[in-house]
């Protein structure tokens, strides 16, 4: 079945009468507008595409009961249906089980179910094709070697609808798909750092670069992992979008040329003309 790219985003992608597309949604279908764009009028192309974000946790970081509060947030949020979703935790080696034990027992508290109960906190994925894809990298993520934590099936509910566990994967490697891929999907993978150094590398490590966030007590480490981190928006001790008066929009593959909120959002949709006028 053909997608919105292929379907009415083909339509505005090629008419000769758009001058712009700003696109928010998947790497793939942001490619395609770029084709289309190529094909037709060269109209601008704007991006907010896919997110790999890392939430980086060094040996220093302030109370875990805090930042387990703030992973579990970034990561299941909305199903992990985020597009800033903070899926991979890089976690000094000395906090990775301590940490683990409370993102763990909070995520347990987090109800799946139907999103018209208030006690629910995860509801439903956006459709069945999804839920086999978001079941495919669980699938995967054992293949390779990871360690399911917990969560990783399908849970089935009377009133329908395609809902899965909240899933965490201990002993990941950036090389695996679970760790290098968008989910799209409420799945957080735990990649164990033994510095600064090594966080900052496998945190870029992506071809993405939309968010990142990162926990320390130490404000010059925060200045310098702040400006290391190819993301569009990085929190320091906390995860954030920002509001509506910071700009939003990413780095590489998750997207470029605009800048979504704050008055920088208007500089995409204008143009600018130079006018000389001679006098007599």
């Amino acid at each position: 079945m053909p997608g919105f790219g292929e379907t009415a985003g083909q339509a505005l992608g090629r008419h000769p009468d758009v001058d712009l597309v700003a696109f928010t949604g998947s790497t793939e279908v942001g490619r395609l507008f770029l084709r289309y764009a190529a094909e037709s009028n060269l109209k601008r192309i704007t991006l907010e595409c896919g997110g790999k974000s890392p939430q980086i946790v060094l040996a220093d970081a302030p109370d875990l009961d805090t930042v387990a509060q703030h992973a579990v947030a970034a990561a299941f949020w909305n199903m992990g249906e985020n597009c800033s979703c903070g899926s991979r935790l890089l976690v000094a080696e000395p906090l990775r089980e301590p940490l683990l034990d409370k993102i763990a027992a909070l995520a347990r508290t987090w109800t799946v179910g139907d999103p018209l109960d208030p006690a629910t906190r995860v509801g439903a994925l956006i459709e069945a094709a999804h839920l086999r894809k978001v079941l495919g990298y669980i699938a995967a993520g054992r293949q390779e070697g990871a360690r399911l934590v917990f969560g990783g099936n399908q849970i089935r509910q009377e009133s329908g609808g395609h809902f899965v566990e909240l899933t965490l994967f201990d002993q990941v490697n950036n090389r695996m798909r679970i760790a290098r891929e968008e989910i799209f999907g409420p799945v957080l993978s735990v990649l164990s750092v033994a510095d600064e150094a090594e966080a900052v590398a496998l945190a870029n490590d992506t071809p993405y670069g939309l968010a990142a966030s990162l926990h320390t007590r130490d404000v010059n480490a925060a200045h310098r992992l702040a400006r290391a981190l190819r993301a569009g928006t990085v929190s320091i001790n906390c995860f954030s979008e920002g509001d509506i008066t910071t700009p939003f929009g990413g780095f590489k593959q998750s997207g470029f040329v605009g800048r979504d909120k704050s008055l920088r959002a208007h500089e995409q949709y204008t143009e600018l003309k130079t006018i000389w006028l001679q006098l007599t």
